[in-house]
């Protein structure tokens, strides 16, 4: 059973990247990095597969999607 990792760890991770990430990019990037079978949590959800916590982020404005990809907005939850 994986740990669940926490939303902002993500959000780091593409804030900190020089890569652009797209949807399908940012997927690899973070099975890569975290683990294929990993879960998230942010302070509003939890058990979120990548893809879940990819489309919360953008949903709640933490992750703005550009023709060129991903620009990440930090700050808290």
């Amino acid at each position: 059973m994986s740990q669940s990792i926490h939303g902002h760890q993500v959000i780091d991770s593409v804030s900190n990247s020089e890569i652009l990430f797209t949807t399908s990019t940012l997927k690899i990037a973070v099975a890569e990095q975290f683990g294929d079978d990993s879960l998230f949590h942010t302070c509003m959800d939890s058990n979120l597969t990548a893809e879940d916590l990819i489309n919360f982020l953008v949903s709640k404005g933490k992750f703005i999607e550009t023709e060129a990809g991903f620009i990440a907005v930090t700050g808290s939850c």
